[in-house]
């Protein structure tokens, strides 16, 4: 065999001359093959000679099964001799074939692209240290007592700090829209939770008053059919609690039944506060790193993988959508796109997602980074532990495809942190 590679920037073909010589160890290996598929008497199931088998099997198919072994045999030969990485499942187009004397064959694919990095070294982003100030601490304090609140009915003029359930319904030119209605509504005034005025407008009234609040909607609102719309919002005031919350103190602090005093809930906040502040600066930075690596290295991003990725980012996105009681249609009129427009978004970054894994994969080579099947068996086990309630996952968690995902993203975690290494101390 003997082949000559047309190679461009993100594909290759391979022109594959097979001549006699060939033939003859796939001839063998197509007889073995079919010997299951026939039965000769005298003979048990698939255990006739190659000879015997000949005089039973159809010559064209033998001839197919013979070439199909041949281009098999061939193609990750011509890949691992011209030392490129196919990222897509070869084509075989057959251009010329005479059974047991030659054959023509041309191989396509797309390939991983060549890439040059920069000094990876000495890039620019900076890592900026996490810090926690006295106010953090504060405000998960005041949510945790929060949280233990006490709910009272009164019989009295809502204040900007009650809750109050309400009815609403909000009309447009006289008409109810979409959304702008509820039942028994709870809703902490001052809370921002509706838009400007409409939570001041509740402040002053009874329960049992029925009135109107005449509101705009703000001129930003995600809606396209809402924004800067004259709206009336009809409402029923059904009750009004007070709200009363505990004060901060050692009491608290038992309340929450882990710690005695409030010094040493607070250590315990600053520790998590800090352990989740780090976490973030950690991934700020190495997204930072990322996105100039990416920029100052010289790639392409194959059309395979940016069609690939264009589509699971499509399917989340429109997955996402639809868990939230929404259509496609709906989510344009709010972000004010067409359906060009948003695939033309998705596209790019499906292509700055491929650049990422491109660049991160040629990283990876340089640095010589290693995941042994202790790292993927421990990632295992702790996805087992955290889905050993779901067979389904614990089952997906046993399948190739699962194990060489972990093992990949266990590759990126470990260039990402070498790369970061290399570069926090400048």
């Amino acid at each position: 065999m003997k082949f000559t590679t047309n190679k461009k920037k993100t594909s290759v073909e391979f022109d594959v001359e097979f001549t006699s010589s060939d033939f003859e160890p796939a001839r063998l290996k197509a007889l073995a093959r079919l010997a299951g598929d026939v039965k000769i008497p005298g003979f048990r199931n698939g255990k006739a000679p190659a000879n015997v088998v000949e005089q039973h099997v159809d010559p064209n198919q033998l001839a197919m099964q013979t070439l199909d072994i041949m281009v098999r045999e061939a193609i990750p030969k011509v890949y691992e001799d011209a030392k490129l990485q196919p990222i897509s499942a070869p084509s075989v187009d057959i251009k010329k074939f005479v059974p047991g004397e030659m054959a023509e064959v041309t191989i396509k694919s797309d390939i991983m692209p060549e890439v040059k990095l920069p000094d990876y070294t000495k890039l620019k982003a900076k890592y900026v240290e996490p810090k926690v100030e006295a106010k953090d601490i504060d405000d998960v304090l005041n949510r945790i007592a929060e949280s233990f609140a006490e709910s009272k009915a009164v019989k009295r003029a809502a204040k900007l700090t009650d809750e109050v359930i309400i009815d609403f319904t909000g009309k447009k030119d006289g008409v109810a829209f979409d959304g702008g209605s509820a039942k028994d509504f709870r809703l902490k005034l001052g809370s921002g939770q509706f838009i400007p005025g409409f939570e001041d407008g509740v402040v002053g009234h009874e329960p049992g008053d029925k009135f109107d609040l005449k509101l705009k909607f703000p001129k930003d609102y995600h809606s396209k059919k809402l924004a800067g719309a004259d709206t009336v919002f009809e409402v029923l005031l059904k009750q009004v609690n007070e709200i009363t919350v505990p004060e901060v103190n050692d009491e608290l602090a038992k309340k929450t039944g882990a710690f005695p005093t409030l010094k040493e809930l607070k250590a315990d906040i600053k520790k998590n506060l800090e352990a989740q502040a780090k976490q973030r600066a950690d991934e700020a930075f190495k997204d930072d790193l990322l996105d100039e690596l990416v920029k100052n290295s010289k790639t392409e991003a194959p059309e395979a993988l940016v069609a690939e990725q264009t589509e699971h980012i499509k399917e989340d996105m429109l997955r996402n959508i639809k868990a939230r009681g929404s259509k496609l249609e709906d989510y344009l009129s709010q972000v004010n796109q067409t359906e060009e427009q948003w695939m033309k978004e998705v596209k790019e970054a499906a292509e700055i997602r491929v650049l990422g894994h491109i660049v991160v994969a040629k990283l990876g080579e340089e640095l010589k980074i290693k995941v042994s099947d202790a790292d993927v068996e421990k990632q295992v086990a702790e996805l087992q532990a955290v889905y050993k309630k779901s067979p389904e996952m614990l089952a997906d968690l046993q399948t190739p495809e699962a194990v060489a995902s972990i093992k990949n993203r266990l590759r990126i975690n470990k260039t990402m942190d070498k790369l970061a290494d290399l570069n926090r101390k400048k």
